[in-house]
Formats: C-alpha cells, sequence, structure tokens
C-alpha cells in the first residue's frame, strides 16, 4: 500500500473513531463533556497573595489552598507577602511554601503598619515543620518585591489576591519609579495587573475587620486602585465553616491540619472560610460559584463600607450562584490537599 493510500485509511478510521464515540456520547444521557473552569489551563493565571495570617487561622486554609490549586497546574504563584508585621507571619508563610516544595517563593513584608499579635499556634507552627526564616523583619519590603514581579510579568497579566491589610497595596501605588521600572506604583499596576481580588468588607454594606483595622490605605486603594476590584464580602465566607472533616481525616503532619487540629480545640465546627473563597475566585475566576454586583465600594471614616450599584463600575461583589455547602466541600477538599512526595 503507497504512502497516499496510507494516510487515506488512516484519516478515514480516525472519522469512523470519532463518529461512533459522538454516537455514543449522545445517547448517555447523564454523561456530561467535564468542564475546565481554570481560564485556560495551558495559561494559568500568575497570582501574588497577600495576607495577614495571625490574628486568624483561616490564611492557612487559603494558602493551602492556593497551593492545591499550583500543583494541580491551575495556577502559578509568584509571591506570598505579608500585609502584617507580627514576626511569625513571614514564618508561617514559609512553612507552608516550603512544605508544598515552593521554598523559593518571594515573601515579602511591610515597613510600616499594623502589627496584628497572633495566636499562640502560630508560634508553635515553626517548631514543627522546616522553615528557612527567623523573623518577618528578615524578609525585603513587600513593595520591592511587588515591584520586581510586576515589572517582570507580561502587560495585564498579574492576579493580585489579597485576604489581609491593604497595607502593602497603597504603599505599592505610592511608589516612585525605581531599578525595576521608571513607572510609578499606579502606572505600574495599571500596566501589569489583570485584576484584585480582596477578603475585604461586608455587602452592601457593614463594617469588617481587614478594611477598618488599617482605614486610610483600605480607603486609598479603594479610591485609586487602577484596576477591577473583585470583593468577596465578610457575608460569603461567613456561611463556609471548613475545618471538622481536615481535623477528622487520617491525613497526617500538614500545616493546616496541624493548625486546624488545635484550633479545633475551641472551635470544633470549624472556621469560617473568608480567605478561601477569594483565592478560589482568584484562581477560577467567579462565574462557576458566583454572581457579582457592580458599582463602587465607598470607605467611612470608622472603616464601615457602604455601597452604590453601577453597571459600569470597576467594583464588585460576589453574591450566591451555588450553595454553601458546595462550596464548603470544594474549599475543604484543597484544604486537605497533601505535598507531592
Amino acid at each position: 500500500m503507497n504512502t497516499v493510500k496510507l494516510k487515506l485509511v488512516k484519516i478515514i478510521s480516525l472519522l469512523l473513531v470519532a463518529c461512533f464515540a459522538c454516537s455514543f456520547a449522545y445517547g448517555q444521557e447523564t454523561k456530561k463533556i467535564p468542564v475546565i473552569y481554570s481560564s485556560d489551563l495551558f495559561n494559568p493565571p500568575s497570582v501574588i497573595f497577600d495576607t495577614d495570617l495571625g490574628p486568624d487561622y483561616d490564611d492557612v486554609g487559603a494558602l493551602t489552598l492556593l497551593h492545591a490549586l499550583a500543583d494541580s497546574g491551575e495556577v502559578r504563584i509568584l509571591a506570598t507577602v505579608a500585609s502584617n508585621q507580627y514576626k511569625f507571619t513571614s514564618i508561617c508563610i514559609d512553612v507552608i511554601n516550603h512544605y508544598y516544595g515552593r521554598p523559593y517563593l518571594p515573601i515579602g513584608a511591610p515597613l510600616t503598619g499594623m502589627n496584628a499579635k497572633g495566636g499562640q499556634v502560630m508560634e508553635d507552627l515553626p517548631a514543627h515543620f522546616p522553615h528557612r526564616l527567623n523573623e518577618t523583619s528578615d524578609v525585603p519590603d513587600a513593595v520591592q518585591i511587588y515591584r520586581r514581579i510586576l515589572a517582570s510579568e507580561p502587560d495585564t497579566s498579574v492576579v493580585v489576591v489579597t485576604v489581609g491589610f491593604l497595607t502593602n497595596l497603597t504603599a505599592l501605588l505610592q511608589s516612585p519609579p525605581d531599578q525595576y521600572s521608571p513607572l510609578d506604583g499606579k502606572q505600574l499596576v495599571e500596566k501589569k495587573v489583570k485584576h484584585l481580588v480582596s477578603m475585604a468588607g461586608q455587602f452592601p454594606k457593614g463594617r469588617e475587620y481587614n478594611v477598618y483595622i488599617d482605614v486610610p490605605a483600605s480607603a486609598t486603594v479603594c479610591e485609586q486602585w487602577p484596576t477591577r476590584i473583585i470583593f468577596s464580602g465578610w457575608e460569603i465566607g461567613d456561611k463556609i465553616v471548613t475545618g471538622k472533616r481536615l481535623r477528622e481525616s487520617g491525613i497526617q503532619n500538614t500545616p493546616a491540619k496541624e493548625v486546624y487540629t488545635i484550633c479545633g480545640q475551641t472551635q470544633p465546627k470549624g472556621r469560617e472560610s473568608w480567605d478561601q473563597t477569594a483565592v478560589l475566585v482568584a484562581v477560577r475566576g467567579t462565574d462557576r460559584y458566583f454572581n457579582t454586583v457592580k458599582g463602587k465600594i465607598k470607605i467611612e471614616a470608622n472603616g464601615a463600607n457602604s455601597w452604590q450599584d453601577d453597571p459600569n463600575g470597576k467594583h464588585e461583589y460576589l453574591t450566591w450562584k451555588t450553595s454553601p455547602e458546595e462550596l464548603t466541600t470544594v474549599i475543604e477538599d484543597l484544604m486537605m490537599h497533601e505535598a507531592k512526595k
């Protein structure tokens, strides 16, 4: 058989297989074609994670979730920075990065701002897991990390997700040109950032910790940030309680299991998942799990926030599409992820 005929036979064979597969699929009423919700598994989002880890422990769940999604190829982690000057914040970030095989991830911390102390569990965690840092002051300025990474990334490609204070982001907006970029901070953000996802606020109005802990920074970011901002409000994570299944599982020696087991002694039902929802949206987008309302947030002097609807607004907050029960399962599944051997 000559080459032309052989190729023709192969093509016809492939077409017959495809037709059979299609006819089989249409005959299966319960079969569904799986949908990939990440924007593009061949071009996963690039994320900078910003956390106040310490005062609450859902940050540990959020960073665990981020590493789980990175291990599945859904996201590329660029940096994990602290918005809290508390000495154990950066160390605990370092612990989790080490556990998941990414000790090289840049870590930064604010030069000024809040020093919100964490519980004893955050001080104990480094004693049980490898890490390289001794305290938060060992790391460079978070703004330096932001500027270096943003300058090196393609335009409109970086997703910033913050699950803590907005201190670093205000300092970034106010930063001058430097050795990394001739652009000032606001120009650099506008050029390089795709959008910001923030666990902050309560919607349509309320008063939430991440906002009122640093009111000037919160107001600055909400007024001056040049890209789209997606807010995962207090009312979303409040209905998603995770940790009990992780605590009762046979999983051993993960930072999340350690933290949720200790903290579960006083919160046996688990902990609200405020920060995890923001990470989930930063990686998988809003459409799978949520609807959004567009408009503009306003920050009051006491740290309360209000909202004005505007279909053309650059701000938006999450509302429910799927149930809290479904999201509880999704988030806890990811929190139970163990390091690759």
